[in-house]
């Protein structure tokens, strides 16, 4: 706690001095509240354990409260000289079956239905643009890369921290953008992301005995992450945008449950573009493709390939303004005959990026060499048809329907999740979903998130379906 303190004394003293300087300092703050329930029913393995193993506790059926609470406040001092901090908190209640630590016997554990969280400086970087009258802007420090700050669909770059869920999303980076021109670009973004926060303090974390926790400190990836991106943004007449990108990635010691890394570390080299050309109000078509290549500390070679391709349509002037998008992706999987790793790896985009419910399924395929954390994509072939209804300028629906299949086969046996897999198809299964959201107010919205997914023969034969349901309501003052 005295460490926070220290650290916000020191950005108060800070704002002040900057203020004494630049007599023209614009503030400006604000904060929300995001309350959230979600129910899981057979999420994680489809409900095929059969004995009572921590792996079965920990995949019980879950009906849960969320709730997040964000305070900011940015500081101008200039047009081109700014800093933005954010403070976030989520508290988690648990009706049940699931409990936090339920299946743990040291008496530290905490079991209590509510959860208190940690309060966290979610985001804290200074900004400077046009830097000594120079076509460059530079970002320091903790910093989303959501929005307009984001690269392409996300499709490897969308969540710095994956295993706290939605209640961050922020990368350590430094970010330099060269503007060659108006409609030119690129960006040079160094990142940081540790297992757990070494870099800023938290207030009220955990006791030792949380599972979700290391060292009273929360547990952010399955590794210590490093990476550097070359990222080109390239617009060619009105119509036609073109994105050609290279990542490196090194994964220092993966943590498959807790936090003693015992897997050998990666270094990664992706070479990718993303290449969209859209007629506003009318046709969208794209794709992005990548090419991944590394080495594992222990001379295993990694290889992977990955995209997808889309093409959809607007009817501005049809009733309810429908829009409609079909697309294919594909992730390379690992194949069991050889000696390589040739599966994809998602890198900083461990999220629900094409769905929810599939990123907890993927739990126990990948977590021998990719860490107990959602969301590692990879091994899948998805076939998406989707439309979007827009009832009025608040209101709209969200229909999909996705089939998945894997790109190899499995070679899961024994153990707690070994009846989760067939090890002989590649039918992953079937895939309907809804979101209809709705704007209440301009400060106040809400969502209603429907999943339901029918396993395929890719999973055992005791498989059964699974849902995932969500309710939100925000206010943002």
């Amino acid at each position: 706690m005295r460490r926070l303190w220290m650290l916000l004394t020191l950005l108060l003293v800070s704002l002040l001095f900057v203020s004494s300087v630049y007599a023209e300092v614009k503030f400006d703050y604000g904060a929300s509240l995001r309350l959230r329930q979600e129910i899981w029913d057979d999420v994680i393995n489809l409900d095929t354990p059969t004995t009572i193993t921590p792996a079965k506790i920990a995949a019980r059926d879950r009906n849960f409260f969320r709730l997040r609470t964000q305070v900011w406040g940015k500081a101008d001092f200039t047009k081109d000289l700014g800093a933005y901090l954010r403070l976030t908190n989520e508290a988690k209640y648990y009706i049940g079956p699931f409990r936090p630590n339920e299946g743990r016997t040291d008496a530290s554990a905490n079991r209590d239905r509510l959860d208190e969280d940690e309060l966290i400086i979610d985001n804290f970087y200074f900004d400077a643009k046009n830097v000594f009258g120079l076509p460059v802007d530079v970002r320091i420090g903790r910093q989303d890369f959501l929005g307009p700050d984001s690269y392409g669909e996300g499709f490897l770059l969308l969540d710095g921290t994956p295993n706290d869920g939605s209640r961050s999303f922020y990368f350590n980076a430094a970010r330099l953008r060269w503007k060659i021109t108006p409609k030119n670009s690129i960006d040079f973004v160094y990142i940081s992301n540790p297992m757990t926060d070494i870099y800023m303090p938290s207030l009220h974390p955990a006791s030792t005995g949380s599972a979700s926790f290391v060292d009273n400190k929360k547990l952010l990836n399955a590794s210590d992450e490093q990476g550097f991106m070359v990222y080109s943004r390239n617009k060619v007449g009105d119509n036609l945008t073109v994105e050609p990108y290279y990542i490196y990635k090194s994964e220092e010691g993966f943590a498959p449950g807790g936090s003693n890394p015992v897997l050998p570390s990666l270094h990664l080299n992706t070479v990718g573009a993303r290449i969209v050309y859209a007629i506003p109000n009318s046709w969208k078509f794209g794709g992005e493709f990548a090419h991944q290549f590394g080495e594992y500390s222990g001379g295993r070679d990694r290889r992977g390939n990955g995209g997808y391709i889309f093409v959809g349509r607007a009817y501005p002037n049809v009733k309810w303004k429908p829009e409609f998008d079909l697309r294919y992706v594909y992730l390379s999987g690992d194949d069991p005959d050889t000696t390589k790793h040739e599966g994809w790896n998602p890198l900083f985009s461990r999220a629900p990026y094409w769905n929810e419910l599939i990123i907890y399924t993927l739990i126990n395929e990948t977590r021998a060499t990719s860490g107990a954390i959602p969301g590692y994509w990879t091994n899948m072939h998805i076939y998406k048809a989707s439309t979007k209804l827009n009832f009025n300028e608040n209101t709209n629906l969200t229909l999909a329907y996705q089939y998945l299949r894997a790109d190899e086969e499995t070679n899961i046996t024994g153990g707690a999740v070994g009846s989760m897999f067939s090890n002989d198809d590649k039918d992953r299964g079937h895939l309907p979903t809804a979101f209809l959201n709705h704007k209440f107010s301009k400060k106040v919205d809400g969502f209603l998130q429907f999943e339901y997914f029918v396993p395929g023969d890719f999973y055992g034969s005791s498989a059964d379906n699974a849902i995932f349901f969500r309710w939100q309501l925000q206010v943002k003052l």
